[in-house]
C-alpha cells in the first residue's frame, strides 16, 4: 500500500480502493460515481456488474473514501461517470491494473508477481487468520458461502459486521503507521 500511495495516476489508486474493499477487478474498473453514498460510507455496485448476478453492497473504510477523495480531486466527475476511467472514457484495462503490479515488483511467499485477484485472496486469509467467521468473510466477497439451504435461508449480507471487518482491513494494510493521510476524508476535499 505504501509504495501504490507513491504511485500517481489512475491505476494505482484503482488498486489501492481495490485492495481496500477486496472487490474484483472488473468492479473497481466499471466503479461509477452514482454508485457511492459518502453519507453511508457505501459503494452499491449493480448486479448487472457482479459475478454471481446479485447487486453487492460494499462497506467503505475512511481509507477507502480517501482513495476516492483523491480521485474526485484529481478530476471531479459527473455522478454517471466511471471512477477510473482509461482513455476515451473507457474503463480502465484489465491490463492496466497488472502492468501497475508487475512495475512495482511486489511478490507472494512463492516469489511469483502477486495479482489483483490475489489481493482478494489475501484478505480473506487475513479474515481467516484473525477469526473472522467464514461467512462474514465469504459476504465480504461477495460469495454464497455454505450449501444450498445456507444460502437460502442466510439473507443477511451482514452489512454492520462487514463495515467493521473493512475498518479493520484497512487498518491492517497500514500496519506501522497511523492512515497515510491527514485527518479525515472530507477535510481532502469537498466531496
Amino acid at each position: 500500500m505504501a509504495t501504490l500511495a507513491d504511485k500517481p495516476g489512475q491505476a494505482a489508486k484503482a488498486l489501492r480502493l481495490l485492495i481496500l474493499t477486496a472487490a474484483r477487478s472488473g468492479e473497481i474498473r466499471g466503479m461509477r460515481w452514482s454508485e457511492i453514498d459518502l453519507a453511508a460510507k457505501l459503494w452499491t455496485v449493480p448486479a448487472s456488474r457482479m459475478k454471481a448476478g446479485k447487486v453487492h453492497r460494499v462497506p467503505l473504510s475512511d481509507a477507502a473514501l480517501a482513495v476516492l477523495a483523491e480521485v474526485h480531486t484529481d478530476a471531479p466527475r459527473a455522478a454517471d461517470a466511471l471512477i477510473f476511467p482509461g482513455t476515451r472514457g473507457q474503463p480502465l484495462s484489465d491490463m492496466t491494473l497488472t502492468a501497475m503490479l508487475r512495475g512495482i515488483g511486489m511478490k507472494d511467499a512463492a516469489g511469483e508477481i502477486i495479482t489483483a485477484h490475489g489481493c482478494r485472496s489475501s484478505f480473506r486469509d487475513w479474515a481467516a487468520e484473525i477469526g473472522q467467521p467464514a461467512d462474514l468473510a465469504e459476504a465480504a466477497l461477495a460469495h454464497a458461502a455454505g450449501d444450498k439451504v445456507t444460502v437460502a435461508y442466510l439473507r443477511s449480507d451482514m452489512l454492520g459486521r462487514r463495515a467493521a471487518l473493512m475498518v479493520a482491513w484497512a487498518a491492517a494494510c497500514f500496519p506501522s503507521t497511523a492512515f497515510p493521510w491527514n485527518g479525515s476524508y472530507r477535510a481532502a476535499t469537498n466531496l
